[in-house]
């Protein structure tokens, strides 16, 4: 029975939205990083991440590409940039669901970024990648 089911909790996961400048310096960029905060390695990590929501004056709905991010391993304590995040769909939903091998059991969690949360009155320091940005664990 699905009473029996033994679905692990994900901790120690985070994504981060960080501001940062460029390579040349001259204009912010949005980068989007998946961080693992855990004392466990973490291995064939796929992330897809999506963009959706609504047109508040048309009602239309609004959908991103679904994009598909793959990675070997994590090892404990660090990070690594996902992709690059426009400023246009900071409106939208924003989505990205993480699984992975930790322990030999396969975990997955889904991060969602509310429309309009990604502002800087949100922004903390974000563990282990030391830079402003909104986080998500």
């Amino acid at each position: 029975m699905r009473k029996d089911i033994n679905i692990p909790k994900v901790e120690d996961i985070a994504v981060a939205v960080v501001e940062e400048l460029n390579e040349e310096k001259t204009a912010n960029i949005y980068n989007v990083y998946l961080i693992n905060l855990s004392e466990d390695l973490i291995e064939n990590i796929l992330v897809t991440s999506k963009g959706y929501g609504e047109n508040k004056s048309t009602g239309e709905k609004i959908k991103t590409s679904t994009l598909r991010h793959q990675f070997d391993v994590l090892i404990p304590n660090t990070f690594v940039k996902i992709e690059p995040l426009i400023e246009d769909v900071f409106k939208l939903n924003n989505e990205y669901w993480v699984s992975f091998f930790q322990d030999n059991k396969m975990l997955d969690k889904k991060f969602i970024f509310l429309p309009d949360t990604i502002q800087k009155k949100n922004y903390v320091n974000i563990p282990t990648i030391n830079k402003q940005g909104v986080l998500i664990k």
